[in-house]
């Protein structure tokens, strides 16, 4: 049996996206820029994709919605257009609040920016792996230009006070991102609701494909251009749109919201079940209480068993999880979220991140608990005997 718990790093396709955007590689295949039929034939799919989109987060009609090519490329683009926007004309402005525990793309271009003078504060995680939404508010200074948090956490699945942080920022005058690439599709987002300038999100991580992704942006607070080049998305992101991938995203962002109550019954129940089982096994910690985290998430260490060991037995046995952020594990590098939680250093390097989806089914939960807690068992006599003997030795 093969088994997919790592959809915190990417899904798969939905049947329904895939069958929506295959003739948009064959037959509609024209550049909707241009003034031919061809090009006019697939405006329309475009047009039903955006609104989609706007939909399915309830983003007011007034705002942008701008098609990117990732998340990554959305971070970057709020980042670094706040920095010129905002911060080069006015370097008395220059700081930006965040947490410890954001994606790299969000932690690495403010160390970028860093050199060039912006001054960032890092607000830690509890305990728990919680954000504190005092902490964030205590962080801001009269210099505060952004707020930049992630709506949920890609490794713990902990959800963030995005409400209540960002109706402070807005109170402030303060500007606020939210990296929502873990939150759509899990959690009711609704932005008419919530006070957000900025939202990134990537289509793969709810079932679209990959290499497409937007930014919203709130009316009146537009950013300088990322890309030059092209007219395309009303000048504000240039290159020629990626109508298949724009039509998959669409229909996918529409299947994955009409999925979240069955993420907050069907699936949380397949995850309790899972979480549950592993628990039993004994020295086994999970970061975060499991009704303030997503949905489809745990973040599990056992004490005494390394967590790229325990990848490989559950990789043998045809069942895919992680150690983490797949943006960052090729490094293999103690898990950050564990690091920045305060835990025992141990702890760090045996983290593991098993994430389910709609597409996750109970015989696989219950495959995986066997193979689990025989891998488990295992890797500690490896680790006692291993123990044993250099104590002899």
């Amino acid at each position: 049996m093969r088994v997919y718990l790592d959809n915190n790093a990417t899904t798969k396709i939905d049947p329904l996206v895939k069958v929506k955007m295959q003739p948009f590689f064959e037959d509609l295949y024209g550049n909707p820029n241009s003034l031919h039929q061809y090009g006019m034939d697939v405006r329309p799919a475009l047009n039903v994709a955006l609104g989609e989109m706007y939909d399915a987060l309830r983003v007011p009609d007034a705002d942008d919605i701008l098609i990117t090519s990732c998340a990554t490329e959305s971070n970057n683009a709020v980042l670094k257009g706040i920095f010129f926007k905002y911060i080069l004309k006015n370097p008395e402005k220059n700081h930006i609040v965040t947490t410890s525990v954001e994606h790299p793309s969000v932690l690495d271009t403010l160390l970028y920016l860093s050199d060039f003078g912006v001054d960032v504060t890092y607000v830690d995680v509890d305990e728990n792996g919680a954000i504190s939404a005092e902490a964030m508010k205590a962080a801001v200074t009269d210099k505060t230009i952004l707020i930049s948090m992630m709506w949920a956490n890609n490794e713990t699945g902990m959800i963030f006070p995005v409400e209540e942080v960002s109706a402070f920022a807005k109170e402030k005058g303060i500007l606020f991102h939210t990296d929502a690439v873990q939150a759509i599709g899990k959690l009711p987002i609704d932005l008419t609701k919530t006070n957000v300038d900025y939202l990134t999100f990537s289509a793969h991580k709810f079932h679209g494909p990959k290499g497409i992704g937007g930014l919203c942006v709130k009316k009146g607070k537009s950013l300088p251009n990322l890309l030059h080049g092209g007219e395309q998305m009303g000048g504000k992101r240039a290159g020629t749109l990626n109508v298949a991938y724009i039509v998959g995203m669409g229909l996918a962002m529409k299947q994955t919201v009409n999925h979240v109550q069955m993420m907050n019954t069907y699936v949380r129940k397949l995850r309790d079940k899972l979480e549950d089982a592993i628990m039993q096994i004994p020295d086994t910690i999970v970061v975060g209480p499991r009704e303030m985290r997503t949905p489809n998430t745990i973040l599990i260490s056992l004490r005494g068993v390394e967590g790229e060991s325990m990848l490989w037995d559950l990789n043998k046995a045809g069942i895919a999880a992680s150690t983490g952020s797949a943006c960052a594990s090729e490094s293999l590098e103690a898990n950050p979220v564990m690091s920045a939680i305060g835990e025992d250093p141990e702890l760090a390097h045996t983290a593991m991140r098993l994430s389910l989806s709609r597409f996750t089914t109970e015989e696989e939960v219950d495959y995986t608990i066997d193979v689990f807690t025989k891998a488990a068992e295992r890797l500690r006599s490896i680790s006692s005997t291993y123990a044993y003997t250099n104590e002899v030795a």
